[in-house]
């Protein structure tokens, strides 16, 4: 009985191990802290709106920012 339990807490605890998320890598973000908002250099978009765009562009339409995410990041570069 003991070793069923000792082999179930194993299992259990590989499996955490597998499915627990890996650390991702800093992410590089387009830099829009020197566009001018609502202009054509924005694609007459906000900054966070026009960071938003260009990040589904760069990850080939596979990532998606929110817009508090976008804002955050577009205060954290200065604009």
């Amino acid at each position: 009985m003991r070793k069923i339990v000792i082999a179930l807490a194993l299992a259990v605890a590989t499996l955490a191990a597998v499915a627990a998320p890996s650390a991702q890598a800093q992410t590089n973000y387009p830099n829009v802290a020197n566009v001018t908002p609502f202009t054509a250099d924005c694609n007459f978009m906000s900054r966070p709106g026009y960071l938003r765009y260009r990040y589904f562009v760069q990850t080939n339409g596979t990532q998606f920012l929110t817009y508090e995410q976008a804002a955050r990041i577009v205060g954290e570069q200065g604009g």
